[in-house]
């Protein structure tokens, strides 16, 4: 009778550790993910850790990435030599100026295991600038160089503004943080996403705390366009109901669809360069999606406002309001 009791106890001793190591068997993966580096317009480099492989052999690791959240081995992936540790990954073939989702990926015979998600965007691709125009050019006191362009009796910039000094070489102050930015009434800029990755393409947001600056941030010569200014340029195209799409750059480089019947027939080459607000709940806004430009005229009926123009990617017409002084919008500089 012992002998039988003793023959059950071992045989149950050993289902037990069969079923143990079976359910370590039924594992996944445990994977983390690198953090996006080497961003350009058409690649990006990330990789991951296998933390543990789940007690099983991996069969395949690398990264996967759409433009929609919490992708998959079934979109984009790459694919690195299958084993454990740590693995760096390139993706290729991705688009300029689009926001993408990255997760690293480890499978073994059980299952994919995933990382945790990271945000990038890649760099902003070329401006596209009408072909059938010569546009002259301008330096401007940092040694950024602009392309221009003559409508009617103006002449304007052609691209957004980036410059961090002032015309006496005195900085700008750079300022990143939201509740700073919030509750500014003196002169700032800064970046969209304070990342530089925007400079050259989509220019700097400035409060009009700096636009009214008396150091003055466009070139010499050059200045800020005042409210009339901005409407005699709706008036040579048009009217403010069609200057928007004259006015647009064309196609989905920089603007999403559907840019309404945006031709860049005059030059001006707008950018959806978004904003930056002037609350806690809501900080960077609408890059892809609109294109704001500060005027120099005050609101007078609110000395803390002043009067921008807008334009939308689902509107042919350019737009004029009045916000807060301290929202950050793009510039255009002018002579007349």
């Amino acid at each position: 009778m012992e002998k039988t009791i003793s023959n059950l106890f071992l045989i149950l001793i050993i289902l037990t550790a069969f079923l143990n190591y079976s359910c370590e068997k039924k594992e996944v993966p445990v994977v983390s993910t690198a953090e996006v580096t080497n961003l350009t317009g058409s690649t990006a480099i990330s990789g991951g850790t296998i933390i543990d492989n789940g007690g099983s052999t991996i069969i395949a690791s690398g990264v996967c990435w759409n433009t929609q959240t919490d992708p998959t081995i079934n979109d984009n992936i790459t694919s690195n030599d299958a084993g454990a540790g740590s693995f760096v990954s390139k993706m290729t073939g991705l688009e300029g100026s689009i926001e993408y989702y990255v997760r690293a990926y480890a499978t073994n015979k059980v299952g994919t295991g995933y990382g945790e998600e990271k945000i990038f965007m890649t760099t902003p691709r070329n401006i596209v600038f009408n072909q059938s125009i010569t546009y002259g050019s301008l330096t401007d006191q940092e040694g950024n160089i602009y392309k221009t362009v003559k409508i009617g009796e103006q002449t304007w910039m052609a691209e957004n503004l980036r410059t961090t000094h002032y015309r006496d070489g005195s900085f700008i102050p750079n300022v990143t943080v939201t509740n700073e930015w919030t509750g500014l009434n003196n002169a700032a800029y800064c970046f969209y996403n304070n990342d530089t990755l925007f400079k050259n393409i989509y220019g700097a947001l400035y409060n009009w705390y700096a636009v009214a600056d008396q150091r003055k941030v466009c070139p010499d010569g050059w200045h800020i366009p005042s409210d009339a200014e901005w409407t005699l340029l709706e008036t040579s195209l048009g009217g403010a109901d069609l200057a928007g799409m004259k006015l647009r750059e064309v196609g989905f480089m920089h603007w999403v669809g559907p840019n309404v019947a945006a031709n860049n027939q005059s030059g001006f080459t707008a950018l959806p360069g978004g904003s930056r607000y002037w609350n806690f709940k809501e900080d960077f806004l609408g890059i892809g999606h609109y294109g704001y430009w500060w005027s120099s005229t005050e609101d007078i009926s609110n000395d803390e406002a002043a009067w921008y123009r807008s334009m939308d990617t689902n509107s042919a017409a350019i737009e004029r309001y009045f916000h807060v002084k301290r929202v950050g919008f793009s510039v255009r500089c002018v002579i007349y």
